[in-house]
């Protein structure tokens, strides 16, 4: 009896010493991780976890891990259910959703991000899982900043060439598909912009194209695009249209809102646009094409005497 006692006093302090060893590994982690049983009630919760979902171990230890770890979609806001018990009811390890958000304790929401996993004894019976996860918020904001600076212009906002050609393909694209689908590019140019800039600065110069891109924007429809293509070059792409006269209303309307001064500094800029007109047709094997035909249009009334549209002539 007395080996028997000594047996099972070494195997408890064994597994007390795996046990603070686990403790120890889990709570130095960079990372939060949260354990919990099969029923998915938490039985382990580490510092980083606690800081990151606002609840303290006494408060956790015991909780579902619903109650502590909400996970919403940041797109739909619609909530993620219980990870943990899909883990456990299909012995998979889970990826957190792309753009999860953890709603902590008091509220506030943090993006985050790593693995949810089966937890498994010698024999592979699942006994819970394990949450691993860590503020990813930066390394989005990030992205999305790599993302802004790819298709927008620093500027105005707006959006750049690339973009912009995207949008005019898949308008492209759209046409194919549909007969009476028509959209028209306007390529605008303002006139006497280098002027400007070598009298006042490259600052106002900066300040007007932001303005002058506002006015752009309220010259439009809701869903046309105006995008800044680099120094004072805009594109318009009008979709949906029903014929010309849809293109020349918004080129009127562009020139019209120019004739107003801009208030820049103290001092009233004003400053008009060369606009070329191109409409979609069969003979447009490339969306560049009608790009191409309308900045052809722009030159044509630039050298007309500028402040004016001109609509490309596919008959010449």
């Amino acid at each position: 009896m007395a080996i028997m006692a000594t047996s099972n006093q070494q195997i408890c302090s064994r597994w007390q010493q795996q046990k603070q060893y686990l403790d120890t590994v889990i709570h130095c982690m960079g990372c939060g991780v949260i354990v919990t049983n099969r029923n998915t009630g938490i039985e382990i919760i580490n510092r980083e976890a606690e800081e990151l979902t606002g609840w303290r171990r006494k408060e956790a230890i015991g909780k579902d891990l619903s109650e502590v770890f909400r996970l919403k979609d940041a797109d739909t806001e619609e909530a993620i259910e219980n990870l943990a018990a899909q883990a456990i009811k299909t012995g998979e390890v889970l990826r957190l959703p792309e753009n999860s958000k953890l709603i902590a304790k008091d509220g506030s929401e943090i993006s985050i991000g790593d693995t949810v996993a089966p937890v498994r004894d010698e024999n592979g019976e699942i006994l819970g899982a394990v949450l691993v996860f860590q503020d990813i918020s930066q390394r989005k904001q990030r992205e999305a900043q790599l993302i802004r600076n790819a298709f927008y212009d620093s500027i105005t906002g707006l959006p750049n060439r690339v973009l912009f050609i995207d949008r005019l393909t898949q308008a492209f694209e759209h046409s194919k598909r549909r007969k009476n689908y028509r959209f028209g590019v306007l390529f605008l140019d303002l006139d006497g912009f280098k002027g400007i800039n070598d009298k006042f600065g490259h600052g106002m110069g900066d300040k007007l194209l932001v303005d002058i891109s506002q006015c752009l924007k309220f010259s439009l429809r809701g869903g046309d695009t105006v995008a800044r293509f680099g120094g004072d070059e805009f594109a318009i792409l009008l979709e949906d249209i029903k014929d010309v006269s849809d293109a020349t209303n918004v080129a009127q309307r562009i020139q019209e809102n120019l004739e107003t001064p801009f208030d820049i500094d103290e001092r009233k800029i004003l400053i008009s646009a060369s606009i070329g007109i191109a409409l979609s047709s069969e003979r447009h094997q490339e969306p560049v094409n009608l790009l191409d035909d309308a900045d052809s249009a722009m030159y044509q009334a630039k050298q007309e005497g500028k402040a004016r549209y001109k609509i490309f002539n596919y008959k010449l």
